[in-house]
């Protein structure tokens, strides 16, 4: 039987920020500025006969979560709901907030616990080298992976250096 043989030396580098991004609109004009800006010097490319943009978002989730409490402020019910792009995620929350029946189900005050909403955005990158990788934004966390070359981590991180929400 054949072995499997190491054709490459994929890495993958993690940069923890020191506070949470701060809301959904933040987040996604940090994204979107990947994507317009391209600071990091992408290329477009073509594989299988489609044409790709130098940086394409493949994915991205909201994640909204709500909590119900009592006259006593007590926590009496939650719900989390997922959405898969910012407009949803904002006309969702509008959505919740207004669903009487539900609220009255739960028999108290809905509150939309933000500090613990999610976020997350994956942007496809065609490096000028050849190799493809992945940026990954999460609220607390930017995560560069699939890549060979350190001067691609390097360019992310000194892009990432000049966003005051990704310290």
């Amino acid at each position: 039987m054949a072995d499997f043989v190491q054709n490459g030396n994929i890495k993958s580098a993690i940069r923890t920020l020191a506070e949470p991004i701060a809301d959904a609109a933040t987040f996604n004009t940090i994204v979107q500025s990947v994507i317009t800006t391209n600071p990091f010097a992408c290329v477009a490319y073509m594989t299988a006969g489609e044409s790709h943009p130098a940086v394409e978002k493949t994915r991205e989730s909201y994640t909204a979560r709500f909590f119900y409490q009592d006259a006593s402020a007590r926590t009496i019910g939650n719900t989390t709901e997922k959405y898969n792009s910012l407009a949803g995620y904002n006309a969702g929350i509008t959505a919740v907030l207004a669903g009487a029946d539900n609220i009255a189900a739960h028999a108290g005050t809905i509150v939309h616990d933000v500090d613990n909403d999610a976020f997350s955005a994956f942007l496809k990158c065609h490096d000028p080298n050849g190799e493809i990788y992945i940026v990954n934004f999460g609220r607390s966390r930017v995560t560069v992976t699939s890549y060979e070359d350190d001067a691609i981590r390097a360019k992310v991180e000194t892009w990432a250096d000049s966003v005051a929400a990704l310290a």
